[in-house]
């Protein structure tokens, strides 16, 4: 697979970039480069590697649910900036 300066010019378009033919070109090769990089992992012989989602072996811990006492409302309130019937007040975002 290479990248030809339609490409280029393609997706230019679609991301609403304007270059210049030089800065196309230069585009061109960069990319091209990357794509040739990346095809060394082709190389590698991957038989009987299982398929990974991720590089550490992870499982999910998970605690079970407990019931506790909430905080008494008045100490909820002690840090609100602004508070009307035991509620947060915030200002108004529409009229």
């Amino acid at each position: 697979m290479s990248i030809t300066n339609q490409d280029v010019q393609h997706v230019a378009k679609l991301a609403r970039l304007n270059f210049t033919p030089e800065e196309e070109q230069m585009l061109t090769e960069q990319l091209n480069a990357i794509l040739q990089y990346a095809e060394k992992l082709n190389e590698l012989d991957t038989d009987g590697v299982e398929p990974t989602t991720h590089v550490l072996h992870l499982s999910n811990i998970m605690r079970e649910d407990e019931a506790k006492d909430s905080l008494p409302i008045e100490k909820v309130m002690a840090n609100a900036p602004e508070e009307e019937d035991g509620q947060f007040k915030v200002p108004a975002v529409l009229d």
